[in-house]
């Protein structure tokens, strides 16, 4: 049976106690089953929901497993009944990886809230591996205006971006906030200068690097997270792990204004920031919380369509397959700019 390489999860760990929590491995090649295809991965994007697989806070069923969610490569077999790809077709996965397709959510087009929801590279393998396999319906074709590395960011960081701009409904001219400046949020700054050329956007992140990326980007203002805006914000979109950013975003708030969480799940570390909640300073005045769960194949289809007209090209950092734990530890500890991405198969 043909092997492959691939950087496998086996079970929780604490990063303050390991700074490789994946192992490589060689196991055998996925065979594709009905309606599958089998991909050779090229390029697959490093995001913080893997710390979140591998710190238990969004813990795979069942271990081991191959992260990874943000998957470039192209087609390289197919299962009985898949037609929808040809052969050596160039595709991407994205985090959802599976719905039923019969619920109400399905119905209305909100399969992200799907209770039988399957996650790429949580609750499938996903893209840390030279192959992986999905249902065709759950794989997206690529336009040619991106390489394989500028491409895989958009798969997680730009589409859940994408549904995050959605969720605020900002008109032009309006004031957007972002907390964080990582792989996410570079790409929504890069779509509200298209889409909402009139808007201005203002930074918070705890970076001076990242600060200043930003402002190179077309920020108007960049700060410490718990400064305050230059105004008052009509929206903000909460991209971090952490609990101080969306006391402060709340803060900053017009009347009437809405914080997005941008997050699958959020780190303890700084939750008893939560009990300093004043509900005439942080909630008053009609303010609204909206969390991100998930996407829809329809936000990655239509974030693709939006990328490709732009064009959004990420900024991209890019490690070997092998080097998935330092490019992990980097995310962790907040070295970033823009996206991490890892090289698996060369094209």
């Amino acid at each position: 049976m043909e092997q492959m390489t691939a950087m496998m999860l086996e079970r929780v760990h604490d990063l303050q106690r390991t700074d490789a929590p994946l192992v490589c491995r060689q196991v055998p090649v996925p065979q594709p089953g009905d309606h599958e295809i089998l991909i050779r991965v090229t390029a697959c994007g490093v995001c913080h929901t893997e710390l979140d697989e591998i710190e238990g806070r969004t813990p795979p069923p069942r271990f081991p497993v191959v992260p990874g969610h943000e998957v470039v490569g192209r087609v390289a077999g197919r299962g009985a009944g898949a037609r929808r790809f040809s052969d050596g077709q160039r595709v991407g996965v994205a985090w959802i990886n599976r719905a039923c397709g019969r619920c109400r959510f399905c119905r209305e087009g909100l399969e992200n809230l799907c209770p039988e929801f399957s996650a790429t590279g949580r609750d499938a393998h996903g893209g840390y591996a030279q192959y992986m396999a999905v249902h065709e319906d759950f794989a997206f074709p690529i336009p040619d205006c991106f390489s394989d590395v500028q491409a895989a960011p958009l798969f997680c960081a730009g589409a859940i971006g994408y549904r995050s701009m959605s969720l605020c409904n900002l008109r032009d001219g309006q004031r957007l906030g972002l907390t964080g400046f990582g792989a996410s949020a570079h790409l929504v700054l890069k779509m509200v200068r298209h889409q909402f050329p009139h808007t201005t956007v203002c930074i918070f992140a705890r970076s001076p690097g990242e600060r200043e990326f930003a402002r190179s980007l077309g920020a108007v203002w960049a700060g410490d997270t718990k400064e305050t805006a230059p105004h008052p914000l009509d929206c903000i979109i909460d991209t971090t792990p952490a609990w101080t950013p969306v006391v402060e975003g709340l803060r900053n708030l017009a009347p009437g204004g809405r914080l997005v969480i941008n997050a699958i799940r959020k780190e303890t570390a700084d939750q008893e920031s939560l009990l300093r909640l004043d509900y005439s300073t942080h909630l008053w005045q009609e303010k609204e919380i909206k969390s991100v769960a998930n996407v829809a194949r329809s936000d990655v289809s239509r974030f693709l369509e939006l990328a490709e007209r732009i064009p959004i090209i990420p900024e991209v950092e890019t490690f070997d397959l092998t080097e998935a734990n330092r490019a992990l530890m980097e995310l962790k500890k907040r070295k970033i700019r823009g996206a991490k991405v890892l090289v698996v198969n060369s094209t």
